[in-house]
C-alpha cells in the first residue's frame, strides 16, 4: 500500500483538465462485448479499474489498442476465444459484475468469484439483480465458492419493478435487454449520469432504449447491434472537477477547471454556494475564487441545520460526501451530512478528528461537522474508500506542516496522475511506496 505525504498550507494556483469518468468507463468497456464492431472511446482515464478491465478482455482475445497519452482506447471482440479464462476476471472491484450479461451472451455459462471487493461502503445487495436475471431466464447456482450463470440461449425480455435504485443494477438490466426477446420494462431504474453515458453509447450501435436519466426505462430487445465501427467520448468526471474546485477553495487558491459540458453539475454548485465557495462559472471553464468567505448560508427556518443530502441522483452524489465533509471542516457553521445509501460510508471520521476536526456521528447514515475549529497536521489511515482517501488528502493540504495519509493508494482505482496533477497546482506531495 502507498502513502500520501504532504506538506501543507500552500494556496493552489492553476488550471486542471478533468479525467474522463470512471463510473461510467467501467461500465462502457463491459457493454463492447455485445458488438464485434471495433469501439474507440476517447477521454478515457488511465486508472487502475480500466487496466484491469482490459487485462481480462485481452486473456479471452479481445483485441485492444490503448494510446494512454492521447486518452483514446479501441476495443476490438471479434475474434474472442472459444471459451473465457476466468483467471484474470477483476475480483477486486465491484463494477466486474457489469461483465456479467456481456459474457453470457458469449459464453452461455460463466462462474465468477462469490465476493468482489470494491469501497468498503457497506453491504452491496446483489439480490435485486438475481431478482430479474431469473426473470429473465438465467440460472445462478453456487459451485465450489464460486457462482454459475447461465442462460439457454438468449436472455428473455422482462417487466420488473426494482426495490432500490440501484446504478449496476440498473447498468445490468439495460445490458441483459438490448439483445432480449421482446420488449423489457424496468421500474425504479438509477438515473445517474453513467447510466445516461452507457445508455447513449448503447443507441450509437442500434440499442432501442427510451427513459435514460429517468427512473423508467423501456427497452426494445435487437436481434443484433451495429457492425459498423463506433466513436463515444466517456463523460467528463463532474466528482474530480469539484475535489479540485473544493481544494482551491480549501487552501485559499485559485484553481481553474476547464469543463464544457456543465450539465451534472447544478446541485454541486448550489452546495458550494451555501457552503460560502465562491465560484466563477463560465460557458466552459469553473474558477473557485480566493475570496470564498466559507460563511454557512442559513437555512430559511432558524432553528434548522443546513444539510447535505446524498441520494440517488438527481441527489446530492453520495461519492462527494466526503470531500465536501473535509470542506465543512473549513465553514463557519455546523452541519448535517446525511448519507441515505450506504451504512458503512461514515466511519471513517475517527481519521478526521485525528486533525482536530470536531466531527459527530448521529448514527450510520448521518454525520455533524462543527466547522471552523482549528487543525493540525497528523498521520492518519486511509479506509478503501476513494473519495475518503481524497477527503483526508484535501484537510492535510489545507494545514500547515507534514501530514501522512497512509494506504492511500486506492485513489488510483478513479483519478490518474493524480499526484501529477496537484504538483501542477503547486501542492508539495509525493507518494510514498
Amino acid at each position: 500500500m502507498a502513502d500520501l505525504i504532504i506538506q501543507g498550507g500552500k494556496p493552489l494556483q492553476g488550471t486542471i483538465t478533468p479525467s474522463g469518468y470512471k463510473n461510467s468507463i467501467v461500465a462502457l468497456i463491459p457493454a463492447t462485448l455485445f458488438t464485434d464492431a471495433p469501439v474507440t472511446f476517447t477521454n478515457v482515464p488511465d486508472i487502475t479499474d480500466v487496466r484491469n478491465m482490459l487485462r481480462f478482455l485481452k486473456s479471452i482475445g479481445s483485441k485492444i489498442t490503448w494510446q494512454r497519452a492521447e486518452n483514446t482506447l479501441q476495443i476490438d471482440n471479434s475474434h474472442l476465444h472459444a471459451s473465457p479464462n476466468m483467471d484474470k476476471y477483476p475480483t477486486n472491484m465491484g463494477s466486474a459484475k457489469l461483465l456479467i450479461p456481456g459474457l453470457l451472451h458469449r459464453y452461455k455459462t460463466v462462474r465468477i468469484p462469490n465476493k468482489l471487493k470494491g469501497c468498503t461502503l457497506g453491504v452491496r445487495d446483489s439480490e435485486v439483480d438475481y431478482e430479474f436475471w431469473k426473470k429473465m431466464g438465467v440460472k445462478v447456482r453456487g459451485v465450489n465458492g464460486s457462482r454459475e450463470f447461465s442462460i439457454l440461449d438468449k436472455f428473455r425480455a422482462c417487466e420488473h419493478w426494482a426495490d432500490y435504485q440501484g446504478v449496476t443494477s440498473t447498468e445490468n438490466f439495460i445490458l441483459s435487454a438490448i439483445m432480449a426477446n421482446g420488449h423489457s420494462i424496468l421500474l425504479n431504474s438509477a438515473s445517474e449520469p453513467q447510466v445516461q453515458d452507457l445508455s447513449q453509447f448503447l443507441m450509437k450501435l442500434g440499442a432501442q432504449i427510451e427513459g435514460a436519466g429517468s427512473n423508467k426505462l423501456s427497452i426494445e430487445g435487437v436481434r443484433e447491434l451495429s457492425n459498423t465501427p463506433v466513436n463515444h467520448r466517456v463523460t467528463d468526471d463532474y466528482y474530480e472537477v469539484a475535489t479540485f474546485l473544493a481544494l482551491g477553495a480549501m487552501t485559499g487558491g485559485k484553481v481553474t477547471v476547464n469543463m464544457p459540458d456543465q450539465q451534472y453539475m447544478g446541485l454541486i454548485y448550489k452546495t458550494f454556494d451555501n457552503l460560502g465557495v465562491h465560484l466563477d462559472i463560465g460557458s466552459d471553464t469553473v474558477t473557485v475564487l480566493p475570496d470564498s468567505t466559507f460563511q454557512l448560508k442559513p437555512t430559511e427556518q432558524k432553528n434548522m441545520l443546513r444539510k447535505v443530502e446524498a441520494a440517488p441522483w438527481p441527489y446530492f452524489p453520495a461519492d462527494l460526501m466526503p470531500p465536501f465533509m473535509a470542506l465543512a471542516t473549513r465553514v463557519d457553521g455546523t452541519l448535517l451530512f446525511w448519507n441515505k445509501i450506504y451504512e458503512g460510508a461514515m466511519h471513517w471520521i475517527t481519521e478526521l478528528m485525528k486533525f482536530g476536526a470536531h466531527v459527530h456521528m448521529s448514527d450510520p447514515h448521518r454525520v455533524i461537522v462543527f466547522g471552523g475549529k482549528r487543525l493540525n497536521p497528523a498521520v492518519v489511515d486511509a479506509p478503501y474508500i476513494i473519495r475518503v482517501a481524497v477527503a483526508l488528502f484535501m484537510v492535510s493540504a489545507s494545514i500547515p506542516g507534514r501530514s501522512v495519509v497512509k494506504s492511500a493508494d486506492t485513489i488510483k482505482r478513479a483519478h490518474p496522475h493524480f499526484v501529477q496533477n496537484l504538483h501542477k497546482l503547486g501542492a508539495d506531495v509525493e507518494w510514498a511506496e
